[in-house]
Formats: C-alpha cells, sequence, structure tokens
C-alpha cells in the first residue's frame, strides 16, 4: 500500500512554520479537530499559544500549538 498523506510535521515543525507566519499577512492553520482556519496570527513563542484573527469574516480563535496539525503561508 503506497502513502498516499504527506507526513504530519513535528511539534518543532509546526512550531517554526507558526514563528515563520507571525510575518504573513495570511495563513491556514490546520488543526487537529480537522478544521482549517485562515487568517493572520500572533503568536508567542514563550507560552507556546497564539491567535488567529480573521478580520473579513470576523472571528478570533485562540491555540496552542499543539492543537495545530500544519500551516500553509
Amino acid at each position: 500500500m503506497s502513502d498516499r498523506h504527506t507526513t504530519r510535521p513535528t511539534r518543532d515543525e509546526v512550531y517554526d512554520l507558526l514563528m515563520n507566519a507571525r510575518q504573513a499577512e495570511w495563513v491556514e492553520l490546520f488543526l487537529e479537530d480537522g478544521r482549517a482556519l485562515a487568517g493572520a496570527i500572533i503568536f508567542n513563542e514563550f507560552k507556546g499559544t497564539g491567535r488567529l484573527i480573521n478580520v473579513d469574516e470576523e472571528f478570533s480563535y485562540d491555540f496552542h500549538v499543539d492543537h495545530v496539525v500544519d500551516v500553509k503561508l
């Protein structure tokens, strides 16, 4: 059986992606519960927490690095 899915990034890789995503105007967060949320992020590297803010849809979402599966810029 071939592996059709890409491997999930490690916690350290997700952490690095979040650090880089802080400078991006728009990112997409993929969460472990299956949701994908888009917007700009604020990330506190010391606490491992952040907030995704989507001004177009007028919502924000608080997250922890352990709940993030992947980050796309």
